[in-house]
């Protein structure tokens, strides 16, 4: 990453859009999932977000590798998504 790519944000535009075409290929529930995930995460960046990429593409990677090994959604993740994150977030 260049300098006007970190003063504009525009590196964080190309991976966020990544994510989301990665995301996608995802089967329905775990789509969701990360809504959910991406969602509960966001509070806790700082003000650019730049902090919770290495994290989300882990997250990410986690769901796909799931997916493609056919588990379920909560046999990952529990049954509440939200509850699980609080949790593990400390809260």
């Amino acid at each position: 990453m260049n300098f006007w790519e970190k003063i504009t944000g525009s590196d964080m535009t190309k991976e966020w859009k990544a994510f989301q075409s990665r995301a996608r290929k995802l089967p329905k529930e775990y789509q969701e999932a990360w809504k959910k995930i991406t969602t509960n995460l966001w509070p806790h960046s700082d003000m650019t977000g730049r902090n919770l990429m290495p994290i989300l593409d882990g997250v990410l990677g986690l769901l796909e590798e799931t997916a493609a090994d056919g588990q379920s959604v909560q046999e990952v993740l529990g049954d509440d998504i939200d509850n699980t994150i609080a949790k593990k977030l400390g809260k």
